[in-house]
């Protein structure tokens, strides 16, 4: 066994190659051994483009190698059509002798079948290898696919004396450089950045990525009422854009308004809509307002606090978290906080 989980390790570093590019498919590797040594590897680069088990059967030079192989996925391998064909049927096409892999995909259309239809053509199945490790690379699709819903992380900045901005909502400049830029790095990682009206109208900010290499998330922002001018950085077309209020459903300068009923829960609507757009996380950015709406809820699933030296002396409060740390580091000398939300943590209760 131990072979088997060195290689679910390499073939778990390739699948994280794609994070950032493949939502709303899962981040998937594939490396394929014949007599102890690797012969052929792959990972899902893009939405849409190859899977893992395809990019890896090709790197084969010489395909007769394949028969009797061992191929090793963090994930079932797909037996339907969707965007690419089954990866199954090409795995028994190459008749490949062994298949490792650490989750089921909870995906309805694939859910058991495709680990079914290869022990049905002969192949040893082997499941559940490096399975908590698994489950945790992608946590995101996990979420979306057994909680109907996209994974969703908290994230602010706080000052040692407990403040998220100053009384005139500025909040510019609590956390260093360095955090701001992980900050950059997490956008290009998530499908969607939420924030409130208070945040869109005192900070003007842009919400794409700058400090780092990688997509732009998409953006959305509450404004009930329209009050952020036309002038403002969210509603200059240079990229997707939601803007969810009560007044108006359009579409304009790549911006989508969605009028919200009022009477609705604003932070339940959101939710639900992204889970329709099939985007698979939620990064919010919001001020207190928002994340205490999204910590009442219930609907969070990580929360991420940059703690600075920094003292405002007074100000606007940040949220209290009633939880126990996940981790903690040092980034220069911000203290970076992650919290777990432990009802939604599947790596704690998947065998509960």
């Amino acid at each position: 066994m131990d072979s088997d989980e060195r290689y679910m390790r390499r073939v778990i570093e390739l699948a994280m190659l794609g994070s950032g590019n493949v939502s709303s498919n899962p981040m998937v590797g594939c490396v394929i051994v014949k007599d102890n040594v690797i012969i052929g590897e792959g990972y899902h680069e893009r939405y849409g483009q190859p899977h893992a088990e395809v990019n890896a059967i090709q790197s084969v030079k010489d395909k007769s190698q394949l028969e009797g192989a061992t191929l090793y996925v963090n994930l079932e391998p797909c037996s339907h059509y969707g965007k690419t064909p089954p990866c199954a049927h090409l795995i028994v096409e190459h008749k490949i002798a062994r298949v490792v892999f650490a989750t089921i995909d909870p995906n309805p259309l694939v859910a058991g079948a495709g680990f079914e239809y290869l022990m049905s053509n002969g192949i040893e199945v082997i499941q559940g290898i490096l399975e908590e490790e698994g489950r945790e690379l992608n946590r995101r699709f996990l979420t979306f696919m057994e909680k109907k819903r996209p994974y969703i992380i908290l994230k602010w900045a706080e000052t040692a004396d407990g403040f998220i901005a100053k009384e005139n909502f500025d909040s510019k400049w609590i956390s260093n450089d360095v955090s701001r830029r992980l900050v950059h790095k997490w956008r290009s990682e998530e499908d969607v950045v939420l924030i409130g009206t208070n945040t869109a109208l005192y900070d003007n900010p842009r919400l794409n990525v700058r400090d780092w290499t990688g997509r732009n998330p998409v953006r959305a922002f509450i404004d009930k009422h329209l009050q952020v001018p036309e002038g403002a950085h969210l509603l200059d077309g240079t990229q997707e854009t939601i803007c969810y209020n009560y007044m108006e459903q359009d579409v304009r300068n790549l911006v989508e308004y969605v009028k919200v009923d009022p009477m609705d829960d604003m932070v339940d609507v959101i939710v639900q809509d992204m889970y329709v757009r099939k985007h698979l996380s939620l990064l919010v950015e919001g001020g207190t307002h928002l994340l205490k709406a999204f910590m009442k809820n219930g609907l969070w699933d990580e929360i991420r606090i940059f703690r600075s030296p920094n003292e405002f002396g007074s100000g606007i409060e940040s949220p209290i978290v009633r939880a126990k740390a996940f981790s903690h580091e040092m980034i220069l000398d911000d203290e970076l906080i992650v919290y777990r939300n432990k009802i939604n943590d599947y790596a704690a209760n998947h065998h509960a």
